[in-house]
């Protein structure tokens, strides 16, 4: 059991290492040689030069001015600096929202911080219960509720503190969402033109065997939105290619580093090996080696390319349908298309650099099946996690590791050792233990055939955060605490167990604050160096009323995060896409559920200590927190979802007043072409050919039934003339 002499060492070594960190990061940032590596968005935007291009030799990798050394610290205020609106036209509203988690941790945990130090500490502290109890305890959990006697009137306080505490996280969330909400009806009105703003995607294509993909969707469009269709680019199956265009690139990095080495020392030719990883295999002539698989791979590549031209199912049943106006687009995007709810299925069109374009070519109704699957392979993923993250929380304390390697108990036993185990261990394990699960989850999104970047990210965060509630929250509680209680819950009866379990899970907070210091401190720290607060929100709530003791760790970590991540954004990550903070109403959700989730531990916990008649008074609050998401989502989630048509009529009104002669089509045409076939000498074969604009009376079609057709079609048959001569035959 931790005590405050072990939290206070391992609050020791991390505040340590997020001071090794943060020196780092100040002198290297200073240095020439590393401006581009701190300071890459500037660049990218053309707004920055290299400090080494000019003066002597020395200064164009050194910083010799020592004035700047003493100012080490001057990026914390500079990320500061820049203005809301700003910072959204700099780096997009995506970021800008994402920060404002980090606002909203320390405006809901910083008044809640001082009324739980200045009334539940104080309740907490003056009892002397764990005094005279048999479970292991340090300090700490004085501080905790699990030092009030049972059937005591002094937790009327925690449940005045419950009520007050989510009120406030209430009251913070629904101001937050109608300024978020009002920040993106904002930016979606003061936005530049974009081709998703114009865009469909429509999936489920249903076959039809006199037409092609191609020629079915410009017949439905023509059809059925004859005043607002304007083009369209079918979907092409090029996972394939895009696979050897990627291996081709890694091999000319190569190529191209080889060849650098070699041009520096000409007396000796390079060498790789041809197995894995160039460690293993037959040692051979490295440049010669990557122009022979470049070549290999640019073979392969042709014949791929020329197989997707003239293979039909190359074509996957699904297109990107373009409108002559964003209202067009909107009416077309959140409306059923067709009687049969399964097919021409249409919903609005990421931007291109969102597109995941590999789980556009897999079957639609393919798609049930593998969201199944996934889920009930995340189920055991839960489950099976739960025995290892067990058997790591009984190692990460001395009688587990007293146990293991009986050896050491000797070393073990010495105070400072003693100290880091308790204190430092048991977060620096789990910490290490979950590396690999975000690469886990987003490989399971990807099976799940979401069609956008943003989704895949949102679906794992989806998933991290309940994997982190059952593994990291709930599955460390229930195992460390039985572990640690073990010996009491054998010499006790049945009946006094859920009490024990109520007292001990408070004492838990030890480790979880071990767990901030390690995750939120030294990890946030590291950062500098080059949906994660979600469980803070947790923690904090949770705890808020019952170890008041962790509150100060969660605060240190939302305004630490803060100031860096609004570095990181200013100056070095380049945003890859643009949601228009589409991602909030899921952060609101998982509050929400947070929220909920610390009242019915609270109300559990009460019940374990003679508090049974408070049960009626609590169960209110996770009524009321439930409704309350129930109002935030009917009132404010349908702007995040859905696009107001007065608003696009709005928009498309003053860009026509302002841009009468803009030519939309050309600017659409081939803003939906994968993104191997950009830049082909023969990339005209993947686009849409440009067709007059002319009105028409008849549809071209090549069916031989009347099937979606409005008007008798005067061709049949496969030789059907193509839509420009039939415009023509009406002209005349």
């Amino acid at each position: 059991m931790a005590t405050i002499k072990d939290i206070g060492l391992s609050a020791a070594i991390n505040i340590l290492g997020a001071i090794t960190f943060l020196l780092a990061f100040a002198f290297l940032r200073l240095q020439p040689i590393n401006d581009r590596v701190y300071f890459p968005k500037w660049y990218l935007k053309g707004a920055r030069e290299s400090p080494s291009h000019g003066g002597t030799f020395v200064r164009k990798f050194v910083n010799l001015d020592m004035r700047s050394y003493l100012k080490f610290l001057s990026w914390m205020p500079a990320a500061l600096k820049m203005p809301e609106d700003e910072l959204i036209s700099h780096a997009g509203l995506d970021s800008a929202v994402y920060l404002r988690i980090y606002l909203v941790g320390l405006k809901i945990f910083a008044p809640i911080s001082i009324l739980a130090f200045s009334v539940l500490v104080p309740v907490n502290w003056t009892n002397d219960t764990l005094e005279f109890s048999k479970l292991q305890h340090s300090n700490i959990d004085k501080l905790s509720i699990s030092n009030i006697p049972v059937g005591s009137k002094r937790f009327i306080a925690h449940l005045t503190m419950a009520y007050v505490f989510t009120f406030w996280t209430c009251y913070v969330l629904l101001r937050e969402y109608e300024i978020i909400a009002q920040m993106r009806l904002r930016f979606l009105s003061s936005e530049k033109r974009r081709p998703d703003q114009f865009t469909v995607l429509v999936r489920n294509i249903p076959p039809d065997p006199d037409e092609s993909i191609g020629e079915l969707v410009e017949h439905f469009f023509l059809v059925n939105h004859p005043d607002h269709y304007l083009t369209h680019q079918v979907v092409y199956n090029a996972n394939k290619l895009a696979k050897l265009v990627k291996e081709k690139t890694k091999m000319q990095n190569w190529l191209d580093y080889y060849q650098l080495k070699f041009e520096r020392n000409a007396s000796k030719r390079p060498t790789t090996k041809t197995g894995f990883l160039g460690c293993f295999g037959a040692k051979v002539d490295a440049i010669e080696y990557y122009k022979s698989e470049i070549e290999r791979i640019e073979s392969e590549e042709a014949e791929e390319r020329e197989k997707i031209v003239k293979d039909p199912k190359s074509v996957v049943p699904a297109a990107f349908v373009s409108f002559r106006s964003r209202w067009g687009a909107a009416v077309c995007a959140q409306t059923q298309q067709t009687s049969n709810p399964t097919v021409w299925l249409t919903e609005w069109a990421p931007e291109p650099r969102d597109v995941y374009w590999d789980s556009l070519s897999i079957p639609f109704v393919s798609l049930t099946v593998r969201r199944l699957i996934v889920a009930v392979a995340f189920f055991f993923l839960n489950f099976f996690y739960v025995f290892p993250i067990a058997f790591v929380q009984s190692l990460a304390n001395l009688e587990g590791i007293e146990k293991a390697v009986p050896f050491l108990k000797p070393l073990i036993e010495i105070p400072t050792i003693k100290s880091f185990i308790q204190g430092f261990l048991p977060g620096i394990a789990l910490k290490i233990f979950l590396i690999l699960l975000p690469s886990i989850l987003m490989f399971m999104s990807k099976v799940e055939g979401l069609t956008s970047i943003s989704s895949l990210e949102r679906r794992s965060a989806s998933k991290y955060y309940i994997f982190i509630f059952f593994n990291v929250f709930l599955a460390s509680i229930i195992a460390g605490s039985a572990l640690e209680q073990l010996k009491i819950y054998l010499q006790q009866s049945a009946n006094e167990i859920p009490r024990t379990v109520g007292v001990a899970i408070t004492m838990k907070a030890t480790f979880f604050i071990t767990y901030v210091m390690v995750d939120g401190w030294a990890g946030v720290a590291g950062e500098i160096l080059r949906l994660k607060p979600l469980l803070y929100f947790l923690l904090g709530l949770v705890y808020a009323a019952v170890t008041p003791f962790l509150l100060p760790f969660i605060l240190i970590f939302f305004g630490f995060a803060y100031i860096v991540y609004r570095h990181q954004i200013i100056n070095v990550y380049n945003q890859e896409y643009e949601s228009a903070a589409a991602f909030w109403p899921s952060v609101h959700g998982r509050i929400i559920t947070a929220l909920i989730i610390s009242q019915l531990l609270l109300l559990g916990l009460l019940s374990t200590k003679g508090a049974g008649q408070s049960t009626p008074v609590l169960l209110v609050l996770p009524v009321v927190t439930f409704y309350f998401h129930k109002y935030c989502k009917n009132r404010y989630e349908p702007t995040f979802v859905k696009c107001p048509l007065q608003e696009a009529m709005k928009k498309d009104t003053l860009e026509r007043a302002r841009e009468p002669g803009f030519d939309l089509k050309g600017y659409l045409m081939n803003a939906y072409i994968h993104p191997v076939f950009k830049g082909d000498d023969d990339d005209e074969k993947f686009s849409i050919v440009d067709e007059p604009e002319a009105e028409q009376v008849l549809v071209a079609t090549k069916r031989q039934s009347r099937r979606n057709t409005p008007v008798p079609s005067k061709y049949n048959g496969s030789d059907s003339p193509s839509l420009p001569e039939i415009v023509n035959d009406q002209r005349l």
